[in-house]
């Protein structure tokens, strides 16, 4: 059986702030949205339907039965009182403003691959003739320390050290944040504090950044920024805009606009939590929207299992009235998809719904992969290659 190698973009890159700096009147026909994806550009509720839940983390107990909660609900919260400096925040918000104001030949240096999609990056997943997001970003390993390449670390030009220092004392201190919601996620679920983070791996959990850039479009009503999906790892933490406005979600098959609380961070579920739970709280779909007058800036962190820990339902949440819902796989195993195809909604997730045959396949991919040696970035071609075949049969 053949590998996938995820190697080169199938399509020379084009830079959507190179397009919108341009002045171009509309959008070029690789951006525009078919007709059951065009974006609404209202909430379509009411204002108070549309304000996804607070957790104020400093009220203990009241904190976790809130987090309970809105992982039910929503799988979707703001938090508060984070402690976080607000001024870590700020200064870390101008470093990535004032990188994307670079000229582009500076901001080209970073330029990124599907291998690993470190560095600046216009496009996710490698389908030829799909349909493009209107958006750039800039994508950094935090964690572990071995995976990340100082390479593509970037230093502004007129203080470049302090600068990267930045970057990185916001990611230590939004991790430290990530590894407290995991304790409370395991406290929601009547768990024992420290089981989540276990099933993460401990101490050898990944994180990775992601700053997202939204440049101004002139066709707002035909283009996403980012495409509906669910996140495929742990917890996502997102510093949004609060000025302009752009992150949707799927609430009862209704796209919702989340109106962001100045100073806080939204948090969300992602697939591997789902998995972990068996779906007692379920990760969320949702998209972007863009701006005809004003450009968006986003900072999304996300924690992640370590990389080859296998993720299947915790024994605890798993009875004779709700067995298993979910085939064990490896994280490495399943951000592939999203690496090879892009977002697309939830179909991973739901593709890993226990089916009889589903078993026998895993047993495959683990005997592959065992026989390989390969379980880290170096073996992600059979891996996802032993993926599509149990996937496809």
């Amino acid at each position: 059986m053949g590998s996938v190698q995820l190697v080169e973009w199938p399509e020379a890159i084009v830079r959507v702030q190179a397009l919108s700096d341009s002045g171009l009147a509309a959008i070029p026909a690789g951006y525009i949205r078919p007709q059951a994806e065009l974006p609404s550009l209202s909430t379509g509720v009411d204002a108070a339907d549309a304000s996804i839940p607070v957790v104020d983390l400093e009220t203990g107990g009241e904190a976790v039965a809130a987090v309970a909660e809105a992982c039910r609900a929503w799988g979707f919260f703001q938090v508060v009182n984070h402690g976080v400096d607000p001024s870590l925040v700020e200064r870390a918000v101008e470093v990535w403003r004032e990188f994307f104001r670079l000229p582009m030949e500076a901001k080209q240096a970073y330029a990124n691959s599907p291998a690993t999609y470190e560095g600046y990056g216009s496009r996710l997943g490698v389908d030829k003739g799909a349909i493009l997001d209107w958006g750039d970003y800039f994508f950094l390993q935090l964690l572990p320390e071995k995976f990340k390449n100082q390479e593509k670390w970037p230093g502004l030009p007129t203080h470049y050290e302090q600068s990267k220092a930045t970057v990185q004392e916001y990611g230590d201190e939004l991790v430290k944040l990530c590894q407290r919601l995991m304790k409370l996620l395991s406290l929601s679920l009547g768990l024992d504090v420290n089981r989540l983070p276990a099933a993460f791996g401990g101490d050898d959990a990944g994180a990775t950044l992601r700053a997202n850039y939204y440049p101004k479009c002139p066709q707002p009503e035909l283009a996403l920024g980012l495409s509906a999906h669910s996140d495929p790892g742990g917890i996502t933490v997102l510093l949004a805009d609060d000025a302009v406005k752009g992150l949707q979600i799927r609430k009862d098959d209704r796209w919702v606009t989340v109106q962001p609380l100045p100073g806080a961070f939204t948090v969300n579920i992602g697939d591997q939590i789902q998995i972990l739970t068996n779906a007692v709280y379920k990760s969320l779909e949702h998209r972007v929207v863009v701006n005809a007058e004003k450009e968006r800036l986003s900072l999304a962190l996300f924690y992640n299992p370590k990389s080859d820990e296998v993720i299947e339902p915790m024994e605890e949440l798993v009875t004779a009235e709700r067995p298993a819902m979910y085939s064990p796989m490896t994280f490495d195993e399943y951000r592939l998809f999203v690496r090879s195809e892009g977002p697309k909604g939830k179909s991973q997730v739901q593709s890993l719904q226990k089916k009889p045959h589903v078993l026998r396949n895993h047993a495959f991919v683990h005997d592959q992969l065992q026989t390989s040696g390969r379980w880290g970035p170096g073996g992600e071609g059979l891996a996802f290659a032993a993926m599509i075949n149990y996937r496809l049969h």
